[in-house]
Protein backbone atom coordinates (compact mmCIF):
# COMPACT_ATOMS: atom_id res chain seq x y z
CA UNK A 1 0.00 0.00 0.00
CA UNK A 2 1.36 3.37 -0.90
CA UNK A 3 2.10 6.04 1.66
CA UNK A 4 -0.63 8.33 0.26
CA UNK A 5 -3.36 5.72 0.63
CA UNK A 6 -2.25 4.90 4.17
CA UNK A 7 -2.50 8.55 5.23
CA UNK A 8 -6.04 8.85 3.85
CA UNK A 9 -7.19 5.75 5.74
CA UNK A 10 -5.77 7.18 8.93
CA UNK A 11 -7.78 10.37 8.48
CA UNK A 12 -11.01 8.38 7.98
CA UNK A 13 -10.38 6.30 11.10
CA UNK A 14 -9.75 9.41 13.15
CA UNK A 15 -13.00 10.96 11.88
CA UNK A 16 -15.00 7.85 12.75
CA UNK A 17 -13.47 7.82 16.21
CA UNK A 18 -14.38 11.42 16.85
CA UNK A 19 -17.96 10.80 15.73
CA UNK A 20 -18.21 7.80 18.04
CA UNK A 21 -17.02 9.92 20.97
CA UNK A 22 -19.88 12.45 20.45
CA UNK A 23 -17.89 15.09 18.72
CA UNK A 24 -20.40 15.39 15.75
CA UNK A 25 -22.99 18.26 15.24
CA UNK A 26 -26.45 17.95 17.01
CA UNK A 27 -29.75 17.50 14.99
CA UNK A 28 -32.29 20.38 14.53
CA UNK A 29 -34.66 21.18 17.45
CA UNK A 30 -38.38 20.20 17.24
CA UNK A 31 -40.41 22.69 15.16
CA UNK A 32 -42.19 25.46 16.96
CA UNK A 33 -46.01 25.49 16.87
CA UNK A 34 -48.69 27.70 18.37
CA UNK A 35 -50.91 25.94 20.90
CA UNK A 36 -54.03 26.83 22.89
CA UNK A 37 -56.33 25.27 25.46
CA UNK A 38 -59.99 24.47 24.75
CA UNK A 39 -62.38 26.99 26.24
CA UNK A 40 -65.40 25.82 28.20
CA UNK A 41 -68.42 28.10 28.02
CA UNK A 42 -72.12 28.32 27.35
CA UNK A 43 -72.84 28.83 23.66
CA UNK A 44 -75.93 29.05 21.50
CA UNK A 45 -76.53 26.90 18.47
CA UNK A 46 -78.38 27.98 15.38
CA UNK A 47 -80.19 26.92 12.25
CA UNK A 48 -80.15 29.07 9.12
CA UNK A 49 -82.90 29.61 6.55
CA UNK A 50 -83.84 31.86 3.66
CA UNK A 51 -86.69 34.32 3.99
CA UNK A 52 -88.07 37.62 2.83
CA UNK A 53 -89.16 40.85 4.42
CA UNK A 54 -92.70 42.21 4.42
CA UNK A 55 -94.26 45.43 5.62
CA UNK A 56 -96.06 45.21 8.93
CA UNK A 57 -98.82 47.27 7.30
CA UNK A 58 -99.38 47.86 3.59
CA UNK A 59 -102.11 49.95 2.01
CA UNK A 60 -103.10 50.81 -1.55
CA UNK A 61 -104.18 54.43 -1.92
CA UNK A 62 -106.98 54.65 -4.50
CA UNK A 63 -109.27 57.30 -5.92
CA UNK A 64 -112.76 56.68 -4.52
CA UNK A 65 -114.55 59.39 -6.50
CA UNK A 66 -114.16 60.31 -10.18
CA UNK A 67 -112.48 63.54 -11.14
CA UNK A 68 -109.31 65.22 -12.35
CA UNK A 69 -106.21 64.76 -10.21
CA UNK A 70 -105.26 68.30 -9.24
CA UNK A 71 -102.60 68.13 -6.49
CA UNK A 72 -99.96 65.82 -5.04
CA UNK A 73 -98.88 66.76 -1.52
CA UNK A 74 -96.03 64.38 -0.65
CA UNK A 75 -92.48 63.53 -1.63
CA UNK A 76 -92.00 60.08 -3.19
CA UNK A 77 -90.21 57.67 -0.81
CA UNK A 78 -90.93 60.02 2.06
CA UNK A 79 -92.52 59.31 5.42
CA UNK A 80 -96.22 60.08 5.78
CA UNK A 81 -98.61 59.98 8.70
CA UNK A 82 -102.02 58.37 8.93
CA UNK A 83 -104.61 60.91 7.76
CA UNK A 84 -102.11 63.06 5.86
CA UNK A 85 -103.44 64.41 2.55
CA UNK A 86 -101.58 62.84 -0.36
CA UNK A 87 -103.69 63.86 -3.38
CA UNK A 88 -106.50 66.31 -4.17
CA UNK A 89 -109.14 65.37 -6.76
CA UNK A 90 -111.07 68.36 -8.16
CA UNK A 91 -113.43 69.23 -5.30
CA UNK A 92 -115.67 71.80 -7.04
CA UNK A 93 -118.40 69.39 -8.30
CA UNK A 94 -118.57 67.75 -4.89
CA UNK A 95 -118.68 71.06 -3.07
CA UNK A 96 -121.65 72.04 -5.29
CA UNK A 97 -123.34 68.70 -4.59
CA UNK A 98 -122.76 69.22 -0.88
CA UNK A 99 -124.34 72.69 -0.98
CA UNK A 100 -127.30 71.31 -2.93
CA UNK A 101 -127.76 68.57 -0.34
CA UNK A 102 -127.66 71.15 2.45
CA UNK A 103 -130.33 73.22 0.67
CA UNK A 104 -132.49 70.15 0.10
CA UNK A 105 -132.25 69.30 3.78
CA UNK A 106 -133.20 72.83 4.79
CA UNK A 107 -136.26 72.69 2.49
CA UNK A 108 -137.28 69.31 3.87
CA UNK A 109 -137.00 70.53 7.42
CA UNK A 110 -139.13 73.57 6.55
CA UNK A 111 -141.80 71.33 5.04
CA UNK A 112 -141.69 69.16 8.14
CA UNK A 113 -142.16 72.19 10.38
CA UNK A 114 -145.19 73.31 8.35
CA UNK A 115 -146.69 69.82 8.41
CA UNK A 116 -146.22 69.58 12.18
CA UNK A 117 -147.86 72.99 12.63
CA UNK A 118 -150.83 72.00 10.46
CA UNK A 119 -151.25 68.78 12.40
CA UNK A 120 -151.24 70.67 15.70
CA UNK A 121 -154.05 72.99 14.48
CA UNK A 122 -156.15 70.07 13.26
CA UNK A 123 -155.68 68.27 16.56
CA UNK A 124 -157.21 71.33 18.29
CA UNK A 125 -159.98 71.69 15.74
CA UNK A 126 -161.11 68.10 15.92
CA UNK A 127 -161.86 68.53 19.61
CA UNK A 128 -164.69 70.90 18.62
CA UNK A 129 -165.66 68.79 15.59
CA UNK A 130 -164.55 71.61 13.32
CA UNK A 131 -162.71 69.13 11.06
CA UNK A 132 -163.26 65.52 10.18
CA UNK A 133 -161.22 62.48 11.08
CA UNK A 134 -160.21 62.27 7.45
CA UNK A 135 -158.61 65.70 7.67
CA UNK A 136 -156.66 64.55 10.74
CA UNK A 137 -155.48 61.41 8.99
CA UNK A 138 -154.38 63.43 5.98
CA UNK A 139 -152.42 65.86 8.16
CA UNK A 140 -150.68 63.03 9.99
CA UNK A 141 -149.68 61.41 6.67
CA UNK A 142 -148.33 64.73 5.42
CA UNK A 143 -146.32 65.10 8.64
CA UNK A 144 -144.88 61.56 8.25
CA UNK A 145 -143.97 62.18 4.61
CA UNK A 146 -142.19 65.40 5.56
CA UNK A 147 -140.30 63.58 8.30
CA UNK A 148 -139.21 60.88 5.83
CA UNK A 149 -138.13 63.59 3.40
CA UNK A 150 -135.94 65.09 6.10
CA UNK A 151 -134.30 61.71 6.77
CA UNK A 152 -133.69 61.25 3.04
CA UNK A 153 -132.17 64.72 2.75
CA UNK A 154 -129.95 64.04 5.76
CA UNK A 155 -128.71 60.82 4.13
CA UNK A 156 -128.01 62.65 0.87
CA UNK A 157 -126.08 65.32 2.77
CA UNK A 158 -124.09 62.62 4.55
CA UNK A 159 -123.22 60.99 1.24
CA UNK A 160 -122.30 64.35 -0.27
CA UNK A 161 -120.06 65.04 2.73
CA UNK A 162 -118.36 61.66 2.31
CA UNK A 163 -117.81 62.22 -1.40
CA UNK A 164 -116.42 65.68 -0.75
CA UNK A 165 -114.03 64.16 1.81
CA UNK A 166 -112.88 61.60 -0.75
CA UNK A 167 -111.60 64.44 -2.95
CA UNK A 168 -108.76 64.82 -0.42
CA UNK A 169 -107.05 61.42 -0.62
CA UNK A 170 -105.37 60.64 2.71
CA UNK A 171 -102.84 58.08 3.86
CA UNK A 172 -104.57 55.19 5.66
CA UNK A 173 -101.46 54.24 7.70
CA UNK A 174 -98.16 55.63 8.94
CA UNK A 175 -95.23 54.63 6.78
CA UNK A 176 -93.15 55.17 3.67
CA UNK A 177 -95.01 56.31 0.58
CA UNK A 178 -94.15 55.13 -2.93
CA UNK A 179 -94.20 57.33 -6.03
CA UNK A 180 -97.35 58.69 -7.67
CA UNK A 181 -98.68 56.17 -10.20
CA UNK A 182 -100.85 58.78 -11.97
CA UNK A 183 -99.68 62.20 -13.12
CA UNK A 184 -101.57 65.36 -12.30
CA UNK A 185 -104.26 66.37 -14.78
CA UNK A 186 -105.43 62.83 -15.47
CA UNK A 187 -108.98 61.66 -14.89
CA UNK A 188 -109.13 59.10 -12.09
CA UNK A 189 -111.80 57.04 -10.35
CA UNK A 190 -113.92 56.45 -13.44
CA UNK A 191 -115.17 52.88 -13.70
CA UNK A 192 -112.95 51.62 -10.89
CA UNK A 193 -110.95 53.05 -7.97
CA UNK A 194 -107.69 54.15 -9.61
CA UNK A 195 -104.50 53.11 -7.78
CA UNK A 196 -102.65 56.33 -6.98
CA UNK A 197 -99.78 55.14 -4.75
CA UNK A 198 -99.00 52.73 -1.90
CA UNK A 199 -97.89 53.20 1.70
CA UNK A 200 -95.86 50.65 3.67
CA UNK A 201 -95.25 50.67 7.38
CA UNK A 202 -91.74 49.25 7.80
CA UNK A 203 -90.92 50.09 11.40
CA UNK A 204 -91.00 47.46 12.73
CA UNK A 205 -90.80 45.02 9.82
CA UNK A 206 -91.68 41.35 9.41
CA UNK A 207 -89.49 38.52 8.14
CA UNK A 208 -91.21 35.36 6.89
CA UNK A 209 -89.43 32.02 6.49
CA UNK A 210 -90.14 28.28 6.55
CA UNK A 211 -88.55 25.90 9.06
CA UNK A 212 -88.65 22.08 9.36
CA UNK A 213 -91.33 20.82 11.69
CA UNK A 214 -88.75 19.00 13.84
CA UNK A 215 -86.89 22.23 14.57
CA UNK A 216 -90.11 24.07 15.43
CA UNK A 217 -91.19 21.30 17.80
CA UNK A 218 -87.77 21.42 19.42
CA UNK A 219 -88.07 25.18 19.93
CA UNK A 220 -91.53 24.84 21.44
CA UNK A 221 -90.34 22.10 23.77
CA UNK A 222 -87.49 24.28 25.04
CA UNK A 223 -89.85 27.19 25.58
CA UNK A 224 -92.13 24.90 27.57
CA UNK A 225 -89.16 23.84 29.74
CA UNK A 226 -88.28 27.48 30.33
CA UNK A 227 -91.83 28.32 31.42
CA UNK A 228 -92.04 25.35 33.79
CA UNK A 229 -88.61 25.84 35.38
CA UNK A 230 -87.68 29.51 35.04
CA UNK A 231 -84.52 29.13 37.15
CA UNK A 232 -83.07 26.36 34.99
CA UNK A 233 -80.15 27.36 32.78
CA UNK A 234 -81.16 25.13 29.86
CA UNK A 235 -83.62 26.91 27.64
CA UNK A 236 -83.20 30.36 29.15
CA UNK A 237 -82.17 33.52 27.33
CA UNK A 238 -82.07 33.60 23.57
CA UNK A 239 -84.33 30.71 22.46
CA UNK A 240 -86.79 32.08 19.90
CA UNK A 241 -84.52 34.91 18.80
CA UNK A 242 -83.48 35.41 15.20
CA UNK A 243 -80.62 37.23 13.52
CA UNK A 244 -81.07 38.48 9.97
CA UNK A 245 -78.64 39.42 7.21
CA UNK A 246 -79.25 40.72 3.70
CA UNK A 247 -77.41 39.77 0.52
CA UNK A 248 -75.07 42.71 1.16
CA UNK A 249 -74.17 41.58 4.70
CA UNK A 250 -71.43 39.12 5.60
CA UNK A 251 -72.93 38.57 9.05
CA UNK A 252 -76.33 38.91 10.72
CA UNK A 253 -76.59 42.53 11.94
CA UNK A 254 -80.36 42.68 12.52
CA UNK A 255 -81.92 41.13 15.59
CA UNK A 256 -85.54 40.21 16.29
CA UNK A 257 -87.87 37.63 17.78
CA UNK A 258 -90.30 35.07 16.41
CA UNK A 259 -93.84 36.32 16.99
CA UNK A 260 -95.86 33.92 14.81
CA UNK A 261 -95.86 30.19 14.03
CA UNK A 262 -98.42 28.97 11.53
CA UNK A 263 -101.00 26.40 12.61
CA UNK A 264 -100.47 24.00 9.72
CA UNK A 265 -97.51 21.97 8.44
CA UNK A 266 -97.05 22.01 4.68
CA UNK A 267 -97.42 18.30 3.80
CA UNK A 268 -95.42 18.73 0.59
CA UNK A 269 -92.31 20.11 2.30
CA UNK A 270 -92.70 19.19 5.97
CA UNK A 271 -92.11 22.81 6.96
CA UNK A 272 -94.00 25.40 9.00
CA UNK A 273 -94.21 29.09 8.19
CA UNK A 274 -92.73 31.37 10.84
CA UNK A 275 -92.56 35.10 11.20
CA UNK A 276 -90.08 37.28 13.06
CA UNK A 277 -90.47 40.95 13.91
CA UNK A 278 -87.45 43.27 13.69
CA UNK A 279 -87.32 46.85 15.05
CA UNK A 280 -85.74 48.23 11.83
CA UNK A 281 -84.78 51.37 13.71
CA UNK A 282 -82.45 52.60 10.99
CA UNK A 283 -85.00 51.92 8.22
CA UNK A 284 -82.35 49.93 6.35
CA UNK A 285 -84.75 47.11 5.57
CA UNK A 286 -87.70 47.43 3.25
CA UNK A 287 -90.34 44.97 2.01
CA UNK A 288 -89.44 42.29 -0.51
CA UNK A 289 -85.78 41.79 0.42
CA UNK A 290 -84.24 38.32 0.29
CA UNK A 291 -82.65 37.68 3.67
CA UNK A 292 -80.77 34.99 5.53
CA UNK A 293 -82.31 34.09 8.86
CA UNK A 294 -80.34 32.56 11.72
CA UNK A 295 -82.60 31.09 14.38
CA UNK A 296 -81.38 30.45 17.92
CA UNK A 297 -82.54 26.87 18.45
CA UNK A 298 -81.05 26.34 21.91
CA UNK A 299 -77.79 26.43 23.82
CA UNK A 300 -75.01 24.26 25.15
CA UNK A 301 -74.70 24.95 28.85
CA UNK A 302 -70.99 24.13 29.36
CA UNK A 303 -69.21 22.87 26.30
CA UNK A 304 -65.73 22.91 24.81
CA UNK A 305 -64.94 25.43 22.11
CA UNK A 306 -61.78 25.44 19.98
CA UNK A 307 -60.42 27.56 17.17
CA UNK A 308 -61.95 26.56 13.86
CA UNK A 309 -58.61 26.90 12.06
CA UNK A 310 -57.14 24.10 14.21
CA UNK A 311 -59.49 21.51 12.70
CA UNK A 312 -58.04 19.02 10.23
CA UNK A 313 -59.75 16.32 8.20
CA UNK A 314 -58.83 13.03 6.62
CA UNK A 315 -60.54 9.79 5.71
CA UNK A 316 -61.09 9.10 9.39
CA UNK A 317 -63.01 12.32 9.99
CA UNK A 318 -62.33 15.64 11.70
CA UNK A 319 -59.40 15.82 14.11
CA UNK A 320 -57.20 18.04 16.26
CA UNK A 321 -53.46 17.71 16.83
CA UNK A 322 -52.95 17.61 20.59
CA UNK A 323 -49.79 17.41 22.71
CA UNK A 324 -49.00 15.01 25.53
CA UNK A 325 -46.80 15.78 28.55
CA UNK A 326 -43.66 15.24 26.46
CA UNK A 327 -44.88 17.64 23.72
CA UNK A 328 -45.38 14.73 21.34
CA UNK A 329 -48.08 15.26 18.74
CA UNK A 330 -51.17 13.03 18.72
CA UNK A 331 -53.98 13.04 16.16
CA UNK A 332 -57.26 13.18 18.10
CA UNK A 333 -60.52 12.61 16.22
CA UNK A 334 -63.37 14.77 17.50
CA UNK A 335 -67.10 15.22 17.05
CA UNK A 336 -67.91 18.79 16.10
CA UNK A 337 -70.95 20.93 16.75
CA UNK A 338 -72.05 24.20 15.19
CA UNK A 339 -69.64 26.95 14.20
CA UNK A 340 -69.70 30.01 16.43
CA UNK A 341 -68.98 33.67 15.79
CA UNK A 342 -65.35 34.70 16.21
CA UNK A 343 -63.90 31.72 14.35
CA UNK A 344 -64.63 29.07 16.99
CA UNK A 345 -66.46 25.76 16.83
CA UNK A 346 -68.11 23.50 19.39
CA UNK A 347 -66.48 20.14 20.17
CA UNK A 348 -69.17 17.68 21.24
CA UNK A 349 -66.87 14.71 21.80
CA UNK A 350 -63.25 13.55 21.69
CA UNK A 351 -61.69 16.07 24.10
CA UNK A 352 -61.43 16.12 27.87
CA UNK A 353 -60.80 19.85 28.00
CA UNK A 354 -57.31 19.70 29.52
CA UNK A 355 -55.38 19.00 26.32
CA UNK A 356 -53.25 21.50 24.50
CA UNK A 357 -54.03 21.59 20.80
CA UNK A 358 -52.09 23.03 17.89
CA UNK A 359 -53.54 26.13 16.24
CA UNK A 360 -50.58 27.57 14.29
CA UNK A 361 -47.96 25.58 12.42
CA UNK A 362 -50.08 22.55 11.62
CA UNK A 363 -47.93 21.74 8.59
CA UNK A 364 -44.81 21.53 10.80
CA UNK A 365 -46.39 19.01 13.20
CA UNK A 366 -46.44 15.26 12.61
CA UNK A 367 -48.19 12.71 14.83
CA UNK A 368 -45.66 10.78 16.93
CA UNK A 369 -42.98 13.47 16.78
CA UNK A 370 -42.19 16.18 19.34
CA UNK A 371 -42.74 19.91 18.83
CA UNK A 372 -41.83 23.08 20.65
CA UNK A 373 -45.07 24.69 21.94
CA UNK A 374 -45.65 28.42 22.04
CA UNK A 375 -48.74 30.54 22.64
CA UNK A 376 -50.92 30.69 19.55
CA UNK A 377 -51.64 34.04 17.96
CA UNK A 378 -54.73 35.62 19.45
CA UNK A 379 -54.89 33.27 22.41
Amino acid sequence: MSATRMSRSAVVLVGVGLAACGGGAEGPPPPEVGVAMPERRTVEYYAEFSGNTRAIEFAEVRARVPGTLQQMQFQPSGMVQKGQVLFVIEPEPYEAAHQEAEARLASARSELARAVSDLDRINLAIQTNAVSQQDLDRAQATRDQASAAVQSAEAQLTQATINLGYTRVRSPVNGTVSRNFVDLGNLVGVGEPTLLTTVSRVQPIWVYFDAPEQLVLQMLARQAVRRETPTQVVGEGQVGMVFVGTAADTNFPYEGRIDFIDNTVDPATGTIALRAVLPNTGLRLFPGLFVRVRVVVGQYDSTLVVSERAIGADIGGKYLLVLDDQNVVERRYVTLGPVQDGGTIVVEGGLQGTERYIVDGLLRARPGFPVTPAAAEGS
